[in-house]
């Protein structure tokens, strides 16, 4: 029976006797159940994707339950669960002893130099968010001129990196006339305000299709705008586009095709925040919002050569956001520079009164660190796993030059990380669970092994017990990293080497990725800083003063320069 007919039957039964409406819900759903019994043989064969062995006389025991329980699932499966609905079981990335910083400073950005505006405003492209903010400021350029030239450079170059599902034209000119308006009249909101920008298409953006990338939802419109969405229109920013992400934030593909790299077209940008980094990369929007989970914002960010920063978990609110992973899914800008990243950051990040994983912690940022007194580690087994180590010696040395004392560390590997990491695409199964359900995932652009339908179905059989083990485990891994950073203020890391990625977005922590190189073939090389929880402010402090004194942020992609050549800004 589906879901309308029995909701039918208790309707009309209802009217006339609440008991017998109940009689007959569970005489249909056991009807149901009875038509696939779970035998002996059913159990016994299940045992073996549990790793378990029952004899026959427990397996007997066992039945009257299971085929119990699949009435209850019929039952849970005809409740409707709105879509952003969170388990009520929340994820605690706070170890035991830990205290929250409470003191609240206003944030203190770079005093931005003057700015003058070029004679043909295409060159301010690839401009920080602080000189572009300086440029509207001080009056010399409109949001409108400003927006119409990044939806021009949109319209050339966004189909030829396939990084754009939705320009939003039409919203993003009334979103700048609006911030003219305002600028005009002595209403000045901050360095966002009238800056065009793009927001990964897992964002709701109320009357405008949120694809999640993926051909089951292309044509999907919510009615409300995400609690990120909101706080940047409240900061003045415009939304030009909604960015392309990996399917179901997944890699670089999705229904319209695979994200190019700015720096190599016949290369892919990496996922999931694909189109975030290469349009932000390409100089087709001031900066862009992603989100990881396991990567999604450090990968694409190091292959496109930008800066991205993946916060502490619970720092920037979700609602209104596709959830992967409830307990693993953090939101965070991608930028040319550090600075780009932490204004933005401090323009979304607090609590909203909607989502329950929120902190209401301080973020008391000066840009300004002190490398002499920090206490700044490495991973040196890591770096010494690299194929090619020449840029990241380079970027040790470079931090060595500029006081710091380089502390060697070693990752906690008392427990496996690697093998507890299957949480995330369980509770992904979980989101996406009627996809499943109802075949909907034929619909997807990746199959195969590896792909989301695969993995979505595997994951229907993953024990309880299992899951919350896994979860068990990752508090103690929770415990192991804070031991590690009580005697270290950051770390720097490669970002593609062995488990520093998966046990960051498993504990939390924030990290900041940034380019520190280019490869013979002209393709840029990154590097990692990892911070305390909550630690954004000294982290991204740490790692402006390596950008500041290297001139890798400069360079942009030549195919996507006005005059053919690297631009610098």
């Amino acid at each position: 029976m589906t879901r309308v007919s029995i909701s039918r039957t208790y309707f009309v039964m209802n009217i006339f006797n609440p008991v017998l409406t109940l009689a007959v819900l569970l005489c249909t759903l056991n009807a149901q159940a009875a038509t696939n019994a779970i035998t002996r043989e059913t159990v016994a064969e299940a045992e073996k994707i549990s790793g378990l062995h029952f004899t026959d006389e427990k397996r007997e025991m066992l039945l009257n339950g299971l085929n119990s329980r699949l009435g209850d699932y019929n039952v849970i499966r005809n409740t409707e669960i709105p879509y952003g609905t969170p388990p009520a079981v929340l994820f605690n990335p706070i170890p035991v002893g830990f205290k929250i910083p409470h003191e609240h400073k206003q944030a203190k950005f770079s005093s931005f130099r003057k700015v003058k505006r070029p004679d043909n405003l295409e060159e301010v492209a690839f401009w920080s968010v602080g000189n572009l903010a300086a440029l509207i400021k001080s009056h010399q350029v409109s949001s409108e001129e400003l927006t119409k030239m990044y939806l021009g450079r949109l319209k050339t170059f966004g189909p030829k990196l396939e990084c754009v599902i939705t320009l939003t034209e039409d919203l993003a000119l009334e979103q700048a006339r609006r911030a003219d308006k305002e600028i005009a009249a002595g209403k000045y909101r901050g360095l966002l305000h009238g800056l065009p920008y793009g927001a990964k298409d897992l964002f709701a953006t109320k009357g405008i299709p949120t694809t999640w990338g993926a051909p089951p939802y292309t044509n999907q419109v919510f009615a409300e705008d995400a609690t990120v969405i909101k706080k940047l229109e409240q900061a003045g920013a415009v939304l030009v586009c909604k960015t392309s992400m990996g399917e179901l934030a997944m890699g670089e593909t999705w229904f319209g095709g695979k994200t190019r790299n700015p720096w190599n077209l016949k290369q892919g940008s990496s996922g999931s925040s694909a189109g975030s980094s290469a349009g932000t990369a390409a100089g087709l929007f001031a900066f862009a919002i992603g989100s990881e989970t396991h990567g999604s914002i450090l990968s694409p960010a190091a292959v496109c050569g930008v800066t991205g920063l993946r916060p502490t978990y619970g720092r920037v609110s979700r609602t209104g956001c596709m959830a992967l992973s409830w307990t693993m899914d953090k939101i965070g800008p991608i930028g040319r520079t550090v600075e780009d990243c932490a204004i933005v950051f401090n323009a979304i990040l607090g609590p909203d009164g909607l989502d329950q994983t929120l902190y209401d912690a301080p973020f008391n940022y000066t840009g300004k660190a002190d490398l002499k007194k920090l206490r700044i580690g490495y991973l040196k087994d890591d770096f010494a796993k690299k194929k090619t180590r020449t840029f990241d010696d380079a970027t040790l040395k470079k931090l060595q030059e500029l006081g710091a004392k380089l502390i060697p560390i070693t990752l906690p590997t008392n427990y496996p990380v690697e093998s507890i990491s299957f949480v995330l695409s369980t509770e992904g199964a979980t989101f996406f669970d009627e996809l499943t359900r109802n075949n909907k995932d034929d619909l997807l652009v990746q199959q195969g092994k590896g792909a989301w339908p695969t993995a979505f179905r595997s994951k229907r059989f993953v024990p309880a017990v299992e899951y919350l083990q896994a979860q068990r485990i990752r508090y103690l891994v929770i415990q192991e990293m804070d031991k590690l950073m009580r005697d270290i203020d950051v770390y720097v890391a490669p970002w593609d080497v062995g488990q520093n990625l998966l046990m960051n977005n498993l504990t939390g922590h924030p990290a900041v990725g940034l380019p520190n190189g280019f490869t013979t073939n002209g393709v840029p090389t990154a590097i990692s800083f990892v911070g305390k929880l909550f630690g954004e402010a000294e982290l991204l402090a740490v790692a402006k003063a390596y950008q500041d004194a290297t001139p890798f942020h400069l360079e942009h992609p030549e195919a996507f320069c006005l005059k053919g050549s690297r631009s610098r800004q």
